[in-house]
């Protein structure tokens, strides 16, 4: 059993965040959860996590639950590909992340995880090498609100650390797994596969990697990490054809065989987001934030976490498994669909 140093969590409803606070839990620390909503993740209740209920745009709420923490993992953001109001995004991921990061500083956190993402690193290109935490990005190179602000969050960030606060910044790449409630975008993109619903790819790449093994970089980052640093919590690079036959073998559903130009996808999601901003306010059927991102190759290189870290990386078959279980045991996937065959366990 480990020490019982306080540990508080924000972003303990979201999907790494879930598992950051659960796998601190089951790890033996005393670890706050701060919520909007007290009953949104009731299994962190009842693994014995400390419910508390508050919002990081309010800074006394945040303060309060800073008190006697040892350390602090801000994992709280608003991860969407679409809003309706950007301004509600910018004050959650980047005046929440200056509240979380003020209250450290005053509760005197002995080590700081900021949760940052991939997004806010500089994207690859399709056959250049991967991209990493060095390579050279600006704020023009951000692709919609969220990146954005993921990426204005982070310069606050690397100023709290320049004032002392010991904060490590981790750059998770696109995890999959169980638990993806919501679902993420990605988890959304798995569901589509199992329903049936995907019938061609765009010739695009992302880095796919075990929200478990994410999780344990977070961990590992505040025992091993560098304050100032970021460190990519990645996995494995794969195009997105290549991790729909991941899903393909995992699930007896057939993979889609037809390359859709990315043209006619661009311009049917400016339609698209035309519809959802000047009439309906609901999120677009193709998000343009979505298909500008997969013009961009988004592989990257996860060494210095692995190294520095020691950051697992596991088999990304075992993640696909995972993510497929829980979709299908948890109403995601209709029922026409959920007597598919799955492949024994990676």
């Amino acid at each position: 059993m480990k020490a019982k140093t306080k540990k508080l969590v924000t972003g303990a409803t979201g999907f790494v965040g879930f598992h950051v606070a659960a796998k601190l839990v089951n790890k033996g620390y005393d670890v706050r959860v701060l919520v909007r909503d007290e009953k949104a993740v009731p299994e962190l209740s009842r693994m014995g996590a400390e419910i508390v209920k508050g919002d990081i745009r309010d800074f006394s709420s945040v303060s309060k639950a800073a008190k006697g923490c040892e350390e602090i993992y801000h994992l709280a953001a608003d991860y969407r590909l679409w809003v309706p109001d950007p301004a509600g995004m910018y004050e959650t991921n980047v005046t929440g992340t200056v509240n979380v990061m003020k209250a450290a500083l005053e509760a005197g956190a002995g080590k700081v995880v900021y949760t940052s993402s991939v997004g806010a690193l500089a994207p690859s290109r399709k056959n250049g090498p991967p991209s990493n935490e060095n390579t050279p990005v600006s704020l023009s190179d951000m692709i919609g609100p969220y990146k954005r602000s993921k990426f204005l969050a982070g310069r606050e960030v690397e100023k709290f650390a320049a004032k002392g606060l010991p904060v490590v910044i981790v750059n998770p790449s696109t995890p999959i797994g169980a638990m993806d409630r919501k679902p993420t975008p990605t988890g959304a993109m798995i569901v589509s596969f199992l329903n049936g619903k995907v019938p061609a790819y765009l010739d695009t790449g992302l880095n796919f990697v075990n929200v478990e093994d994410v999780a344990e970089g977070h961990l590992l980052a505040a025992r091993y990490g560098r304050p100032g640093e970021k460190y990519i919590l990645g996995g494995h690079n794969m195009t997105l054809k290549d991790f729909y036959s991941e899903l393909a073998m995992a699930s007896g559903i057939k993979a889609p065989s037809f390359k859709v130009p990315y043209t006619p996808v661009l311009i049917a999601a400016y339609i698209s987001e035309g519809v959802s901003r000047f009439l309906t306010r609901k999120p677009p059927a193709i998000p343009l934030t979505g298909v500008k991102m997969a013009g961009k190759y988004m592989y990257y290189d996860s060494t210095k976490a692995q190294n520095e870290l020691k950051m697992p990386k596991t088999p990304i078959k075992k993640a696909v498994m995972q993510a497929i279980e829980w979709f299908t045991g948890n109403g995601y996937v209709s029922a026409r669909k959920i007597g598919v065959p799955i492949c024994k366990k990676a």
